[in-house]
């Protein structure tokens, strides 16, 4: 099978083209089988520390004005192959938003435990497939994404891009910003997420509805 549309880049017809391109394995390559990206679309190494925010410069015009623009700061992305780095990189878009802060923290437990051999401090440390981080740090108007299906009939599954609007102690107050229910303001409480790998630590962790699973608890 070759791909024939790219469905997700169809207002940009060269780099449509550039990825079936790669896709279909079409793209020139260099004698290590290396394929060179065009100038065009990369940001110049300068060899410093500052590489990350020409990156973020290059992808948002950070004034205050662009991004309250809904439209405009969901329209575009950075992506990672790395949590880490999706970590890092939210610190930094995080700081260039005007207004009110609020930092969320997980509670993190495992189960079968009695003698502490996991306290909370290293699970606050584990950054596993699927979950937040420890610590969520947002701003108003900051764009967020759900990571689970809470209400899908309403607009509110995995995936779904929202832009915060308010704060409350254990709740988010945000407005969905794509699709039919766009517009439309929820509150996102706070919920017990797992890990998606199920064998990604070696102990049990505990749900209201006394499951077990494997991984660690984490309120968020």
């Amino acid at each position: 099978l070759k791909l024939v549309r790219n469905m997700r880049a169809q207002n940009d017809p060269w780099f449509a083209e550039y990825l079936l391109r790669i896709g279909n394995g079409t793209e020139e390559t260099n004698d290590d089988g290396e394929i060179l990206l065009p100038t065009s679309i990369c940001v110049p190494n300068k060899m410093d520390d500052n590489g990350l925010d020409r990156l973020i410069d290059n992808i948002y015009q950070t004034g205050n004005a662009s991004l309250k623009d809904r439209k405009y700061i969901t329209s575009r992305a950075i992506l990672s192959t790395r949590n880490d780095c999706v970590d890092k990189i939210n610190l930094k878009m995080i700081d260039r938003f005007q207004g009110e802060e609020m930092v969320y923290h997980s509670f993190d437990s495992v189960e079968d435990d009695p003698h502490n051999y996991y306290p909370p401090e290293f699970l606050n440390t584990l950054t596993p497939n699927g979950l937040p981080p420890h610590m969520l740090k947002l701003k108003i108007n900051c764009p967020i994404i759900l990571l689970r299906n809470i209400d899908p009939a309403n607009g509110l599954y995995n995936g779904t891009r929202l832009v915060v609007r308010g704060f409350q102690k254990n709740t988010i107050d945000a407005e969905i910003v794509v699709g039919q229910h766009s517009g439309i303001r929820v509150f996102l409480p706070r919920i017990p997420l797992c890990p998606s790998d199920d064998d990604m630590f070696p102990f049990n962790f505990k749900v209201p509805s006394q499951i077990k699973h494997k991984g660690t608890n984490r309120y968020t």
